[in-house]
């Protein structure tokens, strides 16, 4: 499969490079598959990749992050909106397949430019494996936030006020306050459950789609698309079981990316608030409890660790060594 720019018949360039895993933008991730036998970052600056603030390249792929979170909001939203507002007997269904689908378009859309990230839980797993530098990580997830947001504010724009109010703007809630016989009552998830919700179906999610995206064994067999339409579909399928199997009134399903739940929060505000570092801390333990167990299988099981410049453990032991 060729990208811009690349010839077809170099499969092996483009299928162990950026264009397949969504973790690097293509020409500085292959500079840095050059230079990761040759130098190892050793003084502070190296090491979180200050240099990479000041990169234009950096920034012009964190617009592709900014401009692909703020289509995924606006897009994940109206679908939620749409499938309830249908009258369908299965909303959740055709909730799952169109996000499966739009997951997969966006991902393609953005990986030539940016690595295709767009959500802070890739960002964060991949700077923690040491394929992205923490500095280019927090550029990302800034450009991410702030492009979940745009997406709130357009959805706000196109919708009425009942829509808005009925939906919360498709944001990620635990719980909302209905009226009851003695009355108005809560009704949604304990935080306990949407934490443990959170850390499981993140962690499943990075285990059964991006692992195939960084492993340059599976990448080479699968193809770009084949890649990206298995991410979409699992993300599809952890969205089915999350609002199905839980059942309960109130609770909007496992989010599994911060910076979507973030955008209608600041922007509607409300109860989207209550609860919300769920969204984020749930990701980030799943996050941890990923590179753990990176760190545990052997590399012949595990064809990407020649490319982990930046891996937080192995910095540490060069760092005390």
């Amino acid at each position: 499969m060729a990208g811009p720019g690349v010839v077809a018949g170099d499969e092996e360039n483009v299928l162990s490079g950026s264009k397949v895993q969504p973790f690097a933008t293509p020409m500085e991730q292959r500079r840095i598959m050059k230079d990761t036998g040759r130098h190892q970052p050793t003084s502070p600056a190296e090491i979180l990749g200050l240099k990479e603030f000041f990169s234009l390249e950096v920034w012009r792929a964190s617009l592709a992050e900014l401009v692909g979170m703020a289509v995924l909001v606006f897009a994940l939203d109206t679908i939620v909106i749409s499938s309830y507002e249908s009258g369908t007997k299965t909303p959740n269904l055709i909730m799952s397949f169109l996000i499966a689908v739009t997951v997969t378009i966006l991902l393609l859309a953005t990986s030539p430019v940016s690595g295709g990230h767009i959500n802070p839980v890739i960002t964060f797993a991949a700077a923690l494996s040491g394929l992205i530098s923490l500095s280019r990580a927090a550029i990302y997830i800034l450009a991410q936030c702030a492009g979940a947001v745009l997406g709130a504010l357009a959805l706000k724009a196109v919708v009425n006020s009942k829509i808005e109010q009925a939906f919360s703007l498709g944001g990620c809630t635990l719980n909302i306050v209905v009226p009851g016989p003695e009355g108005p009552v809560t009704v949604g998830l304990e935080l306990a459950q949407a934490l443990w919700l959170e850390i499981i179906c993140t962690f499943v999610f990075l285990f059964a789609s991006i692992w195939i995206a960084i492993d340059h064994r599976q990448a080479k067999a699968l193809g770009r698309l084949v890649i990206f339409g298995i991410i979409g579909a699992v993300v599809g399928l952890i969205v089915f079981i999350s609002t199905t199997v839980t059942g309960t009134k109130g609770y909007a399903g496992v989010g599994m990316n911060p910076a979507r739940c973030l955008g209608p929060a600041i922007v509607r505000g409300g109860h989207l608030w209550s609860g919300h570092w769920v969204f984020w801390v749930g990701p980030a333990i799943a996050c941890v409890a990923f590179y753990l167990y990176m760190k545990i299988i052997p590399t012949t099981y595990f064809h990407h660790a020649e490319d982990r410049k930046y891996d937080v453990l192995n910095i540490l032991k060069a760092s005390f060594a």
